[in-house]
């Protein structure tokens, strides 16, 4: 019974630990999300500000996945090409090893006597109404989390040792029985493990934790964290697999930097164990390999040492580890850096574009889920609401060529069209309003909570072009049902107020594509357009219509579809409102 509360207790110090771990990544995603974002985006000139800027932001947001679903989605957004994107995977890597650091640090000193009261002061900051103290507070709950987590590890696996020691040292003692091939059983278990737990984090703690306890040696614990790093990469794979080719792309990228770090790592295997354990010993360590077969012969009562030289064995092997995974992403790094045209050339190889265009309905940007936590989804939504506007424009193409087609069956072709782009629009609201509730179930920042709600907005009015499009299609069937036709001088009119719309279609467009929009004079100078073109017809139309200047029906279906354009203009104005956070609509 003893021996089942402490595998549980260790399963649940491993929840805890990755519990731990996603508490801090998303305090500190809250807190600084639309910084990483401008901050991504912007720091990507040349090769070595796109991987320092994949490493600061691993190194801070404490997950190499997050960074590289980040990554996925940015350019699934657009909002990086897949050649920056590469390079900032790279440094991702190099950000993940600081998790090793800590993690060792865990094992290494008793972090958890400091964690329950960081728990109670993370707790009382989190209760704060500020959103920055919430954030913070929620960070400092989750490193406490993970030390809790990581410390109820240790303890309850020292306890099932003591009870099974022999049979785990001569199960663990068969497996290292076949020299290279151990090497490779135990890369495989790696990347299995972490496939499975979907955390590098927790198979780095796994790894630690049988090294410490003389279960594993320095060279299984090597393999471990080789296998760590391609198992990683199937996170960002899977994200990308509802995605578009350039993110399936920068995904295949991941997986090939670190595939061919761990091939050259295994050619030179001997060299680089010792290479680590010259400069372990280089800075007063003991030697890993030396270190963890004391700990192995102390586990089998071989050899007897104080409880002080334990722990020097015990941290030697835990920050050679450490030192291991820090060389290798590194090293990998500044190599593989000089061959990223390479590299995007293979991706692009192996990740072919789909044959044919793309059906016009089908959402661009969005193809699944959130790809990343809340805060970093948002941009993803924004990019596709652009594409939204971009249908729209294009819709409206159909509204002019019908108001000016004569020949009855093009015009029926026309006005299918305009159809189908009513239903088009009401089919990509549905989708982007279902992935923005997906986000909003997220913890989001005030700010990001108001630009959900702008894009709500939008997305409404833009479904209503749709249908102001359609209903235009309706108005010409039914004058041509009536066999009326509009003269040079109709159609010259309309044209001139549909000019006018386009102009707004091309500034709504322009105004979504600007970041921090403030300024939306443009589209308001066009609203007023519009509507100052609407009277002047509609005066004009009275006076024609006294005159007999033309058919009375003709004319009813004339300011029919003046109207309705007019009524496009008042959409396209609060668009580009919504877009700068302003909700007093103007008619």
């Amino acid at each position: 019974m003893t021996t089942i509360l402490n595998v549980l207790s260790v399963l649940g110090g491993l929840a805890m630990f990755l519990y731990g771990m996603a508490l801090m990544s998303e305090g500190l995603q809250k807190s600084a999300g639309d910084r990483l974002r401008a901050f991504m985006a912007k720091m990507t000139s040349n090769a070595f500000k796109r991987v320092f800027t994949g490493t600061l932001v691993t190194c801070l947001v404490q997950s190499s996945s997050a960074t590289t679903i980040m990554v996925v989605s940015f350019v699934n957004a657009g909002l990086l090409t897949l050649g920056n994107a590469i390079g900032v995977i790279m440094g991702a890597n190099i950000g993940t090893t600081l998790t090793a650091w800590i993690t060792s640090l865990g094992f290494s000193v008793n972090i958890a006597l400091f964690a329950v009261p960081m728990m109670a002061f993370g707790y009382l900051m989190h209760c704060s109404k500020k959103a920055s103290l919430k954030n913070i507070g929620q960070f400092l709950m989750g490193f406490a989390v993970m030390y809790v987590g990581l410390t109820f590890m240790k303890d309850c696996s020292n306890a099932i040792l003591g009870d099974y020691q022999t049979g785990m040292m001569n199960f663990f003692g068969s497996i290292n029985g076949f020299g290279f091939g151990s090497v490779i059983l135990f890369l495989i278990a790696g990347a299995v493990l972490t496939i499975v737990l979907q955390a590098s984090s927790a198979t780095m703690a796994i790894t630690m934790l049988l090294a410490a306890s003389g279960l594993i040696d320095f060279k299984l614990a090597v393999a471990m964290v080789l296998g760590e790093n391609i198992g990683t990469t199937i996170t960002a794979n899977i994200a990308a697999a509802v995605a578009n080719t350039s993110a399936k792309r920068a995904a295949r990228a991941h997986t090939i930097f670190n595939v061919i770090g761990v091939i050259w790592v295994l050619a030179l295997f001997g060299p680089i164990v010792k290479l680590i354990c010259i400069i372990m010993e280089s800075i007063n360590f003991y030697n890993p390999m030396e270190a963890s077969s004391q700990l192995a012969a102390i586990a089998n009562g071989k050899v007897e040492a104080d409880a002080a030289m334990i722990e020097m064995y015990k941290n030697s092997l835990l920050y050679g580890i450490a030192m291991l995974h820090t060389l290798f992403n590194v090293t990998n790094t500044l190599v593989l850096i000089w061959f990223t045209p390479l590299i995007e050339k293979a991706v692009v190889w192996l990740v072919k574009e789909p044959k044919g265009e793309t059906e016009v309905f089908r959402l661009k940007y969005i193809s699944g889920g959130p790809l990343s936590t809340a805060e970093l989804s948002i941009a993803e939504a924004q990019q596709e609401i652009v594409h939204f506007a971009e249908i729209c424009n294009k819709g409206f193409g159909y509204v002019r060529a019908a108001i000016n087609e004569t020949n009855p069956e093009n015009f029926d072709k026309i006005n299918d069209n305009l159809i189908k782009y009513e239903e088009i629009t009401d089919r990509i609201e549905y989708e982007i309003a279902t992935y923005l509730n997906e986000v909003s179930k997220g913890h989001l920042s005030e700010e990001s909570k108001a630009t959900i709600k702008s894009l709500y907005k939008i997305i409404g009015e833009m479904e209503s072009l749709g249908d102001s499009g359609e209903a235009i299609g309706r108005i010409l069937k039914r004058r041509n049902v009536h066999g009326k036709v509009f003269d040079k001088s109709l159609l010259d009119r309309l044209n001139r107020m549909a000019d006018l719309v386009q102009r707004g279609y091309d500034v709504m467009i322009e105004n979504l594509k600007t970041e921090h929009l403030k300024d939306i004079s443009n589209a308001q100078n066009c609203e007023y357009n519009i509507n100052e073109c609407r009277n002047h017809l509609r005066e004009e139309h009275i006076v024609n219509i006294e005159s007999d200047s033309y058919n009375y029906l003709t004319g009813v279906y004339y300011m029919d579809v003046l109207s309705e354009m007019e009524k496009i203009g008042d959409f396209l104005i609060n668009i580009s409102q919504a877009a700068a956070g302003k909700y007093e609509y103007e008619n």
